[in-house]
């Protein structure tokens, strides 16, 4: 079949397309027409919508009268054929089944044939469409035997070559974007799936008691509890003047209760340690949950917070939120793969590093050391202070050489008190970490103080109150040096020995226990389903980011119709700039003697191949100009003048259509390689500041369509999900969108997506829709339509205008978004609103006279 006319893959609810022509098989293939038949009714239709549109050789209509019938056995069908006639002919043979109502003709007798055919190829397009099928099939009901020649005139609006395909790098650019590390940020998420990235304890289990005290654990928890509250409540006796001044201090094994404290200490890091490698693995077994419960590990039903089955809906809505925002598909799996990394259980055995942290062996050795007692200070210091105060005691006359000395004794023995009550020391003897009270300094700094004092009172004699004012003084600054001393260095070997640590290691462990079990124990089977689906989806997204990469864009692959959808897409544009057809040209405005004829001056008596010489389209200079049929004509005879507004593509512009040598004209427009048919004028843009936005939009969405289509996989088996091909459903989501770039600048949306709110056809082209409406408006249009016939078939056509039918037609697309002064408010009664496509214009059909077609019955398929 010739792809350069047909689309060669049907749009739903669009006509189907195929091409019985001689020309579109090989000449030895002879079952070519019956599998284009076979073909066109695989094609699914709407019920009770069966369109299709035949292009076929007008004198092959008879000889196909199977083929024809052959569309309407699954149902009733509606068939518009273009009947391709050469230029020779002057009657047309059909059969009873391209009658009305289900059927009509429109016959084409002006050379499309050959390398012309490709200018077929956008009156086809705009016949496929539904609405201009329906009112074309409705308008040659109403003609005379149900066949005309059509009058056309066809504006397109589309895009550059160029254009379209930077649009489409850049929307899928813009919609899988580059390559990010795995290893980036999770982001904000849902608060279903907050639980399960940090530490915290669901609010639900914050008075749970993992660890009760019946339990293996519990009771060593217990155990080193209660020696932690023995060695507190001893060093609480132990400081102050009681511990120096009574039996308390001796009575109090301090040294024991620290080394029981230590003891117990130990023995909860072995047994945490044993239950957390006893269920270490990232999902724990019934019967290593079993071994939990054996060791006093109490485990609760989940809670309401976090459930398997509101993970995969959390994640979906997050991944929706994420795509929804306009993240590259790479930046979503990227922060996908972070989440699952994140959620992925480690297991409890790779928590007995933390473990070792909190009751490592630096923390447990340093309560089982034997810290040294240090009392005193300085011991310069402590004798000069002695013998300062053994001064004082000694300025009383005669009294003093007593006084004085027994003060330094005094000092001394408080100091060998210390150093006997010192708390690192067990009564027993067993334990002793040594220790220093500076008792020597001292005595030797009262002795000498004491014996200064009494000489320097016998040389003075100063009065006795001032000895007993001193002596007082001395004794009472010795007894309060003396607590101060040993309660400074009680707390400063309680300090060193630090069993309060073992406290904060206690709830430390607890907490650790407690993390573990919710999320390695309680949560484990909820963070696997988590980070499974996550980096399932992840895998998906950076399998179709891949997919949208190496898709052939408009730029690759060609433009051609295997691109398919609406018409064949931009290929119908390409194939018109490689050949063309030799039709007469003009402007819509202002039409050349050769665009029409005069109703009013076509009479009978007009002899045969005669053309009228009156003021119509053909005159006599037209005639000499006009080309013999079938024979090409020279490019410039095809070139066309532009109408003021510079819109029409064919030629060079005049200087004055728009405005003056220099000036801009008011649309983009693109002059394409070859002249273009008279009846087809193209306006191409560059783009309208909305189109990449839009053609990235659908990606998007057909993105979330396609994932929705996964989730209920990954919720089932999120293991697996991420092998999952989509390559098909993407390929054909790209294909989509890039057919809706290809036939009308994306202007039309997906299937099943209300348009509201989208740009309109001139927001995404950058072409005004001026041009068509002027078309539109105009009052009497026959002259701005070009018949499809040449100048000597003009004496086939009936000579009542009154029985010429008109259908005009617009996209949807080209007057949804319009505002103020309403462009469209004018003339548009009767115009067909297609749903989509980029042509609009006028198809003017013109009955034949009545001996002109002869319908053929079966018995006389035969008869010459």
């Amino acid at each position: 079949m010739s792809r350069d006319v047909v689309p060669d893959r049907p749009v739903p609810g669009h006509a189907v397309c195929l091409d019985l022509r001689a020309e579109a098989y090989d000449p030895e293939d002879r079952y070519g027409p019956d599998a284009a038949v076979r073909r066109a009714l695989a094609a699914p239709q709407p019920a009770g919508e069966r369109r299709f549109l035949v292009v076929d050789d007008a004198d092959r209509l008879v000889g196909h009268q199977l083929l024809h019938e052959r569309l309407s056995s699954y149902g009733p069908a509606r068939v518009v054929c273009l009947a391709v006639g050469a230029p020779e002919e002057r009657t047309l043979r059909r059969t009873l089944t391209l009658r009305p109502p289900a059927a009509g003709v429109l016959w084409l007798l002006d050379g499309f044939h050959g390398p012309d055919a490709a200018a077929l190829r956008p009156l086809v397009d705009v016949l496929a469409t539904p609405e201009v099928f329906d009112a074309v099939l409705e308008a040659l009901c109403r003609v005379a035997d149900g066949v005309a020649v059509p009058s056309v005139r066809i504006v397109e609006h589309d895009l550059s070559d160029e254009a379209r395909a930077r649009a489409w790098r850049q929307a899928v650019a813009a919609l899988t974007g580059p390559d990010v590390p795995a290893a980036g940020s999770v982001g904000t998420v849902p608060g279903e799936l907050a639980p399960l990235l940090d530490e915290s304890v669901p609010g639900s289990l914050a008075g749970h008691d993992w660890l009760p005290a019946q339990g293996r654990v519990g009771a060593r928890l217990r155990a080193c509890a209660d020696a932690l509250e023995e060695a507190v409540d001893g060093h609480a006796r132990v400081r102050g003047p009681a511990g120096l001044l009574t039996r308390r201090a001796a009575g109090t094994d301090l040294p024991a209760a620290v080394e029981r404290l230590g003891t117990a200490l130990r023995g909860v890091r072995d047994s945490v340690a044993d239950v957390l490698a006893v269920a270490g693995g990232p999902r724990p077994s019934t019967e290593e949950r079993g071994l939990l419960a054996d060791r006093g590990v109490r485990l609760p039903e989940l809670p309401r917070e976090v459930t398997r089955t509101g993970t995969v809906p959390a994640l979906r809505d997050h991944t929706r939120e994420l795509i929804a925002r306009r993240l590259p598909l790479r930046s979503v799996a990227a922060r996908l793969s972070a989440l699952a990394a994140r959620t992925a259980p480690a297991g409890s055995a790779a928590r007995l590093t933390t473990l070792d942290r909190i009751c490592g062996p630096a923390r447990l050795d340093r309560l089982s050391a034997q810290h040294p007692f240090l009392a005193g200070g300085s011991r310069p210091v402590a004798a000069a202070v002695t013998a300062l105060l053994a001064l004082l005691a000694g300025l009383w006359p005669v009294l003093g050489w007593v006084l004085g000395p027994a003060v330094g004794l005094l000092a001394a023995a408080l100091a060998h008190r210390t150093l006997r009550h010192r708390p690192n020391r067990s009564p027993d003897g067993r334990l002793d970490g040594g220790g220093s009270a500076g008792v020597a300094p001292r005595l030797a700094g009262g002795l000498a103080g004491g014996l200064a004092g009494a000489v320097l009172g016998h040389l003075l004699v100063p009065p006795l109150w001032v000895g007993a004012l001193t002596l007082p003084v001395a004794v009472g600054c010795v007894v309060l040096l003396a607590l101060r001393d040993w309660t400074r260095a009680v707390d400063d070997w309680w300090d060193r020995a630090d069993p309060r640590d073992a406290g904060r290691a206690l709830q430390e462990v607890r907490a650790l226990v407690a993390t573990t079990a919710v999320h390695d124990w309680l949560f484990a089977e909820v963070r696997h389903h988590c980070s499974d689906g996550a980096g399932a989806v992840a895998r998906l997204l950076r399998g179709l980011a891949v997919t949208a990469d190496t898709h052939p864009g408009p730029d690759e692959g060609g433009s051609g119709s295997g691109n398919g959808g609406k018409g064949g897409g931009a290929g119908s544009r390409a194939d018109a700039h490689a050949t063309t057809v030799p039709h007469r040209t003009g402007p819509v405005d202002e039409p050349p003697a050769e665009s029409g004829w005069d109703w009013d001056d076509w009479s009978d008596d007009t002899a045969p191949g005669a053309v009228p010489s009156s003021d119509g389209w053909f005159g006599d200079a037209a005639l000499a100009d006009a080309p013999l049929a079938g024979t090409p004509a020279a490019d410039d005879r095809f070139a066309g003048t532009p109408p003021d507004d510079g819109a029409f593509i064919g030629g060079p512009p005049r200087e004055d259509a728009f405005g003056g040598p220099g000036a801009d004209p008011p649309d983009p427009v693109v002059a394409p390689g070859r002249p273009e048919p008279a009846w087809l004028e193209r306006r191409y843009g560059d783009g309208g500041p909305e189109l990449v936005d839009t053609l990235a939009e659908d990606l998007v969405e057909g993105v979330t369509a396609i994932l929705d289509g996964c989730w209920a996989g990954i919720e089932r088996d999120p293991g697996n999900a991420g092998r999952l091909r989509l390559d098909g459903p993407m390929t054909a989501l790209l294909d989509e969108t890039r057919t809706r770039l290809e036939w009308d600048a994306a202007a039309s949306p997906p299937a099943g997506r209300e348009d509201r709110g989208r740009p309109d056809a001139a927001r995404l082209t950058g072409v005004a829709p001026d041009g068509v409406t002027r078309l539109l408006a105009a009052d009497d249009d026959r002259d701005a339509t070009v018949p499809l016939c040449g100048p000597e078939h003009l004496r086939l056509l009936s000579q009542d205008p009154g029985a010429v039918r008109r259908v005009r037609f617009v996209p949807e697309t080209m007057r949804r978004g319009t505002t103020g002064d309403d462009i469209w408010r004018h003339g548009t009664e009767d115009v067909v609103w297609t749903d989509a496509g980029r042509h609009a214009g006028v198809l003017r059909l013109v009955p034949l006279r009545a001996d002109v077609v002869r319908t053929i019955r079966a018995e006389e398929d035969a008869a010459p």
